[in-house]
């Protein structure tokens, strides 16, 4: 069967799908899959990582199988192929077989003398992409495939608890499991700057330089700490320029771009700004139900539609708050050896902030947008057509989407409009361009803020 011809079968079976569930969950799980062969009665279906891939063996696979018999198969059999990934893991194996796997990752990262640092639970595989990270993401695997030729150095950055150590140390496994060789050393700035401190007064281990610059990828974590800091700073420099020169990769964290950290020498600046700077944000709506789903899945517990879409909707801050939150329904249901429930979720999580909207409306996504920019609410559901005006009034639409999960003709009414093809046409234009314009994805980011605090 041909390429086109796949595809539209797969795109008809996607349409039926769509019918019978949650936009989020279709748009969490189905809308990233493809079809990429059939043989007889045999289809490959690409999936996006493990947990998507466990999710559609034992909770998709049965209505897939059904919609394929309804378009001319009698006897329809499915294998579930993970993105970019060589080895297949076959229909059937179970969690504890994974389990193994992972094991022995582990124990193999245990026994490698080239490795320092690095957690080895951090992978790409259990990652969970969205708008909100997807460039880092693909950034981080290229600089992983070609350590010190592509994106050197590799500049990620954004608030506390948005995944950038899980995105940073993902590229040593990844460099490790692909080049079983190299050294990678992971580190924080705390630390690189306090093994400095007790290098210079107490001229404890001398080989101090070498521990840095001696490696194949250096990841340094949190590399605003060390602004202010007149000597680390240099030493750093000196470290970074030893390795940059030897096409050695560099990975690194921080809270701001480089340009904002305060007391940062301008030569580390230029430095940190010469390869690849990009931005991880406030995930969005689906892709907090994809971590909740994934999370859920680790455990072992399935999850209810009603209880991921809560958590979603009620923890919007950080993945590590919405993990912690997911623990705490997870630590109770195995301690009284229960199934989650809506009800469960809603009593453990009273504790959510109380200033914290449990449900933003359109007038104050649309109010929080026309005040970012500094226009009034009056001009952005105006007609006119001066760019000042007409992105502010697409970026309202697109989080008006993406936020609310709004129909287009409603967010058309929402913001003047008679025609929904207007809504529609602007929120794709935001979903394409956010992925290519700094600027962009930081006003997007900043207004999402705006509204969750």
């Amino acid at each position: 069967m041909e390429k086109k011809e796949l595809h539209n079968l797969w795109q008809a079976v996607l349409s039926e799908i769509e019918l019978s569930m949650p936009h989020a969950t279709f748009v969490t799980w189905f809308k990233p899959t493809e079809i990429i062969s059939i043989e007889d009665q045999n289809l490959k279906i690409v999936v996006n990582n493990i947990f998507a891939k466990n999710q559609f063996e034992k909770k998709f696979d049965r209505d897939i199988k059904q919609i394929l018999k309804n378009n001319g198969f009698s006897r329809p059999q499915i294998d579930y192929v993970i993105k970019g990934k060589k080895e297949i893991i076959k229909i059937g194996e179970d969690s504890a077989q994974i389990n193994n796997k992972e094991k022995s990752i582990n124990s193999a990262f245990k026994q490698n003398k080239n490795v320092a640092g690095l957690n080895p639970k951090y992978r790409f595989s259990n990652f969970i992409v969205g708008n909100c990270n997807d460039l880092a993401h693909a950034a981080s695997q290229a600089a992983a495939a070609m350590p010190g030729k592509k994106y050197n150095p590799i500049f990620i950055y954004g608030k506390s608890g948005l995944g950038k150590t899980h995105l940073i140390q993902a590229v040593g496994n990844e460099v490790l499991e692909k080049f079983p060789n190299k050294k990678v050393l992971y580190a924080t700035a705390e630390t690189f700057g306090n093994e400095y401190i007790d290098f210079v007064r107490y001229k404890k281990d001398r080989n101090f330089s070498n521990k840095y610059r001696n490696v194949d990828v250096l990841i340094i974590d949190d590399i605003q700490f060390i602004a202010g800091k007149t000597k680390t700073q240099e030493e750093f420099f000196n470290t970074f320029n030893t390795l940059h020169q030897s096409d050695k990769q560099i990975v690194l964290s921080a809270d701001k771009p480089p340009a904002e950290i305060p007391d940062l020498t301008d030569r580390l600046k230029t430095r940190f700004q010469m390869g690849m700077t990009i931005d991880v944000s406030l995930p969005d709506y689906e892709t907090r139900c994809a971590i909740i789903n994934a999370k859920a899945d680790m455990s072992g517990i399935k999850m209810s539609s009603e209880i991921t879409e809560y958590l979603a909707d009620q923890i919007q801050t950080s993945v590590r708050e919405l993990e912690g939150s997911l623990n705490q329904i997870l630590a109770y249901c195995e301690m009284k050896n229960e199934a989650p429930t809506l009800d469960l979720a809603v009593g453990l999580l009273g504790n959510i902030k109380k200033s914290r909207p449990k449900h933003i409306t359109a007038k104050q996504i649309v109010d929080k947008t026309a005040g970012f920019f500094d226009i009034k609410v009056d001009e952005i559901k105006s007609k006119a057509r001066n760019k000042e005006i007409v992105q502010p009034r697409q970026i309202a639409m697109y989080l008006l989407r993406s936020e609310l999960k709004m129909s287009f003709p409603k967010i058309a009414r929402e913001l003047g409009r008679s025609d929904h093809t207007t809504a529609i046409h602007s929120v794709e234009k935001i979903e394409l361009n956010i992925k290519l314009d700094l600027q962009l994805r930081e006003q997007v980011s900043s207004i999402r803020e705006r509204l969750y605090v």
